[in-house]
């Protein structure tokens, strides 16, 4: 079962636990089975990748690698600061996610329209 996380992909966030502390950047892969997510330029690991034949050397790439998805909060877009997430459903059946702090709309989701 995936668990529920609360940021998603292309999200801005800052980091507020571990290493990179105050680092922030944007998503760019969320794994829900392991509530952990890939944040650019946050948490770079190396690896040494081993030569293929003459046309890839042996190299030392550097990517990014997870961290827990509880160590990140989303930066709200009019502050700035981080903030807590909300979520608020209009009477057309369509899902905001809010801004705690400002109570501004961050996006919103549409309601899947019914088949039949």
């Amino acid at each position: 079962m995936a668990n529920k996380i609360h940021v998603k992909t292309g999200d801005t966030v800052i980091v507020i636990s571990g290493k990179d502390k105050g680092k922030s950047g944007k998503i760019v892969k969320v794994d829900t089975k392991k509530s952990r997510v890939f944040v650019e330029g946050v948490n770079i690991v190396t690896k040494h990748q081993k030569a293929k034949g003459q046309l890839k050397p042996a190299s030392i790439i550097e990517t990014e690698g997870s961290i827990h998805s509880s160590n990140v909060m989303l930066v709200d877009p009019t502050s700035l600061k981080p903030t807590r997430i909300a979520y608020r459903i209009n009477e057309d059946g369509s899902k905001d996610r809010v801004a705690k702090k400002t109570n501004t709309v961050i996006d919103t989701v549409k309601k899947a329209a019914k088949e039949g």
